[in-house]
C-alpha cells in the first residue's frame, strides 16, 4: 500500500479490536463523535476500515486497542499505508463503571485517548527477525515447562513406588535416571502396580527425552537469529541467548519506539519508585512493567554478582553503605537496563568503570 492524501477536516480514528470483528470510530479535532462502524477482522476488512476512515477527512492518527493481540495485523496494515498508529490501553474499571461498556464506546475512547495525548505509545512493528525469535521462544518455553512437569511427575511416582523399583534408581542423577527409566520393561500384565508404575515411568522418561531433543533443536534455531538481531547484546557480560531473546522480544523489532533508556527501564519494571517519607529518602522495587524482561535482567544481575569482579566490588561497597540485597539488586538491574538499551538501539557507549555503577542508585 502507498500513503494517500485526502482533502477535508482532520480526523482521529479509534479501533476496538476483537477476534472476528473490529469496531472503528472517528472524531473531529475537538473530540466530537462523527461515525462508527464494524468491520470483519480480515485483510479485506482492514482495507475497508481504512477507506471508511479516510472518507471522513484527513486521517491524522489511529488509536488501536490490543496491537499485540487481536489488533496486531490491523496495526501492520495501517502502518504500511502510512498511517500513524498509537497503542491504546483499554479503559480502566473506573471509567467502564462510570461510562458503560460497548464496542462503539471503546472505539471512541481509543480515538479520544490519541487526540488528548493520553495515549502516545508506538506499537511493536512485529515484522522482522525479533518477531521470529519471539514466536520460536513461545514453543521453547512451552517445551521447558512440559519437561519440568514430566520430571516432577517422575519424582512424585518414585516417592510411592514399590521399594524394589525405588532402590533400583536411588542416588542417580537426572540424566542417568531418565536413561534408566526409559529402558524399563514393564511386561504385559499391567494389572500389577509394579508393572503399571514401570510403564508410567518409562513413558514419562521418554517424553522427557523427546522434549530435551525439541528444546535443543529450538536452541539451534533461535541462537543464530538472536545473534543476527543484536550481536552487541550478546557481548554484554552475563547475557546469553535465552536472556537476550527475551529482552529482544520485549523491545520488539523497532526498539527506537522507546524514547530513552529510562523508558526501557519502565518497560522492564526496573525504574526506581520513590518511597521517601520525612527524613527517610529511598526507592523501592518496581512491581510493574514486563515481568519476563525483568526476570531476564534479574538473571543477568545474579550472574554478574557471582562472576563479575566489578559487580562484586560494587555489592561490597553498597553493603557497607547500609543497603540490603534487594536494594542493591534494584540498582544493578537499573544499570544493566541502561547497557541493554544501548546495545538494542546501537547507542554509542564508552567503556564503563567501577564508578559508573553509582548512577544506578
Amino acid at each position: 500500500m502507498t500513503s494517500m492524501t485526502h482533502d477535508g477536516p482532520q480526523i482521529t480514528g479509534g479501533v476496538d479490536t476483537h477476534g472476528l470483528t473490529h469496531h472503528a470510530a472517528v472524531i473531529d479535532p475537538v473530540g466530537r463523535h462523527l461515525a462508527d462502524q464494524e468491520f470483519p477482522a480480515t485483510i479485506r476488512g482492514y482495507r475497508d476500515l481504512l477507506d471508511w476512515m479516510r472518507s471522513h477527512g484527513t486521517l491524522v492518527a489511529v488509536g488501536v486497542e490490543g496491537t499485540g493481540a487481536y489488533g496486531a495485523e490491523l496495526a501492520r496494515v495501517l502502518t504500511a499505508a502510512g498511517v500513524s498508529v498509537v497503542d491504546v490501553d483499554r479503559p480502566d474499571r473506573k471509567t467502564r463503571r462510570m461510562k458503560g461498556k460497548s464496542d462503539p464506546i471503546d472505539a471512541y475512547a481509543a480515538a479520544t485517548a490519541v487526540l488528548s495525548g493520553r495515549a502516545t505509545g508506538t506499537p511493536k512493528s512485529r515484522d522482522g527477525v525479533v518477531e521470529a525469535v519471539r514466536v520460536l521462544r513461545i514453543a521453547r518455553r512451552s517445551a521447558v515447562k512440559a519437561r519440568t512437569q514430566a520430571m516432577n511427575q517422575i519424582r512424585g511416582l518414585l516417592v510411592s513406588a514399590p521399594a524394589m523399583l525405588r532402590e533400583q534408581v536411588a542416588g542417580l542423577d537426572r540424566a542417568v535416571l531418565i536413561r534408566t527409566l526409559a529402558r524399563l520393561r514393564p511386561g504385559d500384565d499391567l494389572s500389577r502396580p509394579l508393572a503399571a508404575t514401570r510403564a508410567s515411568l518409562r513413558r514419562l522418561a521418554r517424553r522427557h527425552q523427546a522434549l530435551d531433543a525439541e528444546i535443543a533443536e529450538l536452541d539451534t534455531e533461535i541462537g543464530p537469529l538472536v545473534k543476527q538481531a543484536a550481536p552487541a547484546l550478546l557481548e554484554l557480560f552475563g547475557v546469553g541467548p535465552e536472556t537476550a531473546g527475551q529482552l529482544l522480544a520485549s523491545a520488539g523489532d523497532n526498539p527506537e519506539r522507546m524514547r530513552s533508556e529510562g523508558a526501557f527501564a519502565h518497560l522492564a519494571g526496573v525504574a526506581p519508585i520513590p518511597a521517601s517519607s520525612g527524613r527517610t529518602h529511598r526507592h523501592r522495587l518496581n512491581r510493574g512493567g514486563d515481568r519476563a524482561a525483568n526476570n531476564a535482567l534479574h538473571t543477568i544481575v545474579l550472574t554478574r554478582m557471582r562472576f563479575d569482579e566489578r559487580t562484586r566490588a560494587y555489592v561490597e561497597r553498597r553493603t557497607k553503605q547500609g543497603l540490603n540485597k534487594k536494594d542493591i539488586m534494584r540498582c544493578l538491574k537499573r544499570f544493566v537496563a541502561r547497557e541493554v538499551y544501548r546495545a538494542l538501539t546501537h547507542t554509542p557507549t564508552e567503556r564503563t568503570t567501577q564508578t559508573d555503577l553509582a548512577p544506578a542508585a
